[in-house]
Order: structure tokens, then sequence, then C-alpha cells
């Protein structure tokens, strides 16, 4: 059988493991904020210095022509869609 006592020890160490972590917290949580959001800083600096160095590439020359697509040569038109007939509007 559990002793009261033993009961009211575990109680009491969960209370002062709780509240030890919450003041450490308070102490310790401006610190981790400032380090990550530094971190991701940095991160999103990178990222942005190799999508500018990225597009610096591929900018063509000035005075110089680019086709991004070029248009399909196989357009036909198709006898079996029918005739086409101008509409008027009647007021």
């Amino acid at each position: 059988m559990a002793s009261f006592t033993g009961f009211l020890r575990t109680i009491l160490i969960i209370l002062l493991i709780y509240y030890g972590l919450k003041i450490l917290m308070r102490i310790f949580a401006p610190f981790l904020v400032r380090y990550m959001s530094k971190k991701m800083q940095e991160r999103f600096g990178d990222q942005f210095q190799q999508q500018q160095h990225a597009n610096d590439r591929n900018r063509p020359k000035e005075g110089e022509t680019v086709i991004d697509k070029m248009p399909n040569k196989s357009k036909t038109s198709d006898k079996k869609v029918g005739e086409y007939i101008d509409y008027e509007e009647i007021d």
C-alpha cells in the first residue's frame, strides 16, 4: 500500500519541477528567442543572396531578345468544326 506521505512527496516534487522550469524559462526564454531569430535571419539572408545570384546569371543582356516559349508549328484548322456564322445584335 502506498503511504500518504509518499503521495504528498510525489506531488511536491512534481510541483517543484513545474515551478522550477517555469522560473528557468522566464530567465532563458529571451535568449533562446533571440538566438532562434538570429539564425532564421541568417538563413533567409542566405536564401535571398542565392536567389539574387541566380537571377543575375539568368538575366538577359540589355537589348537581347528572349523567347520563353516557341509556338507550336503543327497548328492546322479542322474542317469538321463547322461553318462560321456572323451574328448581329438587334435592338
